[in-house]
């Protein structure tokens, strides 16, 4: 990542509650696009990757979770959350 990478989360925390459908977005402007990953930490603990995608148009989908992979953007999308749900999500560019 270079000085001119852009990196920017939306929002930058959030408070879940249960059932909701929520949506968060990592937009990115970076010179040498290799993948895109989404994590999830919870609190004392190491972040753990919930997806990663590595092609324009990619989209993935693990149980609850759901990732769209855009030129400059992906949106994380979490599917009628649960309370275990909570916990620090953050994008990373390769």
């Amino acid at each position: 990542v270079s000085s001119q990478d852009k990196i920017e989360q939306t929002p930058p925390s959030l408070s879940i509650q249960a059932g909701e459908n929520i949506t968060m977005t990592c937009r990115y402007a970076v010179s040498n696009f290799r993948g895109l990953q989404w994590y999830r930490q919870y609190p004392g603990k190491g972040p753990s990757i919930l997806l990663a995608m590595y092609s324009k148009g990619e989209e993935k989908q693990e149980r609850r979770f759901r990732a769209i992979l855009e030129k400059e953007h992906s949106n994380l999308h979490i599917l009628a959350s649960q309370p275990g749900d909570s916990g620090t999500y953050f994008c990373a560019v390769e």
